[in-house]
């Protein structure tokens, strides 16, 4: 594993954690995965990366669009973002389970980083090729789909299990909260400065990254999985594939992803053709951080509100929710609706992904964990593209409104299907309690090391 198991928070750690005296800290929450030293370097270096990132992301379908005024382009783009995932997320897995994951992810930030700052030297052309931002886009998506399932493999190695879920819960509030910041500053950006300041602002904000990397322990490789070749490749799937639980969250993850949210992509479209809001506007940048906003304070309440009740149940009423609200958000038509339907529909979106997150998390076993997420990452990132890909071509014939209402369909659907209870998942954890130790009571070290 890339980083060794947290042990009993020390007591300086621990007055960082809390705000005041000695309280209990309740196991699963929020609070206590932040209590771990390593755990809060990692986040928070690679929650300033996301920002960065984010504001990237989010501006590139924007920018496409106002450059071309074509949605196919914009869909195009959104897939040489993220298609590498769906392509290269074993690959990833197999590099993640065999090398030294922390030495892959300082190589493949540093490869992001310079390629943000090609895109940046590119969008200085006022009208760029779209063969040269094509393929550079592809390229930063082909580094990160090689970095992310170490990313995603090492949050169990940060904290111990009964903290699981709130290490979880925050992952995905920090790629939420960075969808609120960084378009807060990307648009005033681009609608001031112009799109290359805005790439170029990401390609810095990957030295955060690089440099929580270096601030925390490598014991060296990964568990090395058995086989070669081909089989040490697909041992991902076979190994999913044999578990019923696994391939269930699996299914229902790829499923809502291709189907559901093609309007994530789309958001440029959505908001110019049922809202009137142009894409390169401030009110586009805060329509798109409203939505991010509620899909932050959806991952949360996943580690504090909800933090006590099991996760499989939540996420199929949640996934119903999300069906509701994704129609309302396709039929409200009025810009005053706009805002807190898509935080709303923010909110339910990320209280699926987490808890099926934290199920699949929970269950797994460290010797493949870097391969069964490289499957999540997959189904989460890798589908999502191909969606907006297709959904790119049939807007042009259909309209927008068709996709959508068809995504909350489906949604409706697997919020009956997705009955995870009965395929053996866990229920909500023990609620145990830490309680932090005043300095000296247990020696320079604190409390001996907890296992999870």
């Amino acid at each position: 594993m890339l980083f060794r198991r947290s042990r009993d928070p020390r007591p300086e750690d621990l007055t960082d954690a809390l705000l005041e005296g000695d309280r209990p800290v309740a196991t699963g929450t929020v609070r206590a995965a932040l209590a771990h030293r390593d755990f809060r370097i990692v986040w928070s270096g690679t929650f300033a990366s996301n920002v960065g990132t984010w504001m990237q992301n989010v501006l590139l379908g924007a920018y496409a669009l106002a450059l071309t005024g074509d949605p196919s382009f914009v869909g195009l783009l959104v897939f040489a973002q993220l298609g590498p995932l769906l392509f290269l997320g074993p690959v990833g897995g197999m590099l993640a389970d065999s090398l030294d994951r922390r030495r892959l992810l300082l190589w493949m930030q540093g490869v992001q980083m310079v390629l943000s700052a090609g895109l940046a030297l590119l969008a200085t052309s006022p009208a760029p090729a779209r063969t040269a931002l094509f393929t550079t886009v592809l390229a930063i998506g082909v580094a990160n789909a090689l970095a992310a399932p170490a990313l995603g493999a090492i949050i169990p190695t940060l904290v111990p299990r009964e903290d699981l879920p709130g290490a979880v819960s925050l992952q995905s509030a920090q790629m939420n909260l960075s969808r609120v910041i960084g378009p807060a500053i990307g648009a005033p950006l681009y609608a001031t400065l112009g799109v290359a300041w805005v790439f170029g602002l990401n390609a810095l904000t990957y030295v955060f990254a690089l440099a929580a990397l270096l601030a925390t322990p490598s014991p060296g490789r990964g568990p090395t999985p058995g086989g070669s070749g081909w089989a040490h490749l697909l041992s991902g799937f076979r190994y999913a594939a044999s578990d019923p639980l696994i391939r269930r969250i699996l299914l229902v993850l790829a499923t809502f992803s291709f189907f559901s949210l093609a309007f994530v992509g789309l958001m440029p479209v959505v908001a110019r053709d049922v809202y009137g809001i142009g894409p390169r506007s401030v009110a586009y940048g805060l329509l798109y951080a409203g939505f991010g906003l509620g899909a932050a304070a959806g991952a949360v309440s996943v580690g504090t509100r909800f933090a006590d009740r099991a996760k499989a149940p939540l996420a199929r009423a949640s996934l119903a929710a999300f069906a509701v609200l994704l129609s309302a958000f396709t039929l409200a038509g009025t810009a005053p609706a706009a805002y807190p339907l898509a935080a709303a529909l923010g909110f339910a979106y990320f209280v699926v992904i987490t808890s099926l997150a934290t199920v699949l998390q929970e269950h797994l076993d460290d010797q493949v964990r870097g391969r069964v997420m490289a499957l999540w990452i997959m189904g989460f990132g890798g589908t999502v593209p191909l969606g907006v890909l297709l959904a790119g071509f049939v807007v042009r014939h259909t309209g927008v409104t068709a996709v959508l209402l068809a995504g909350a369909v489906v949604a409706l659907v697997l919020a009956w299907w997705a009955d995870l209870s009965a395929l053996g998942a866990p229920g909500p954890l023990p609620r145990g309690r830490h309680t932090p130790r005043r300095p000296g009571r247990h020696g320079p070290s604190g409390a001996r090391a907890r296992r999870g």
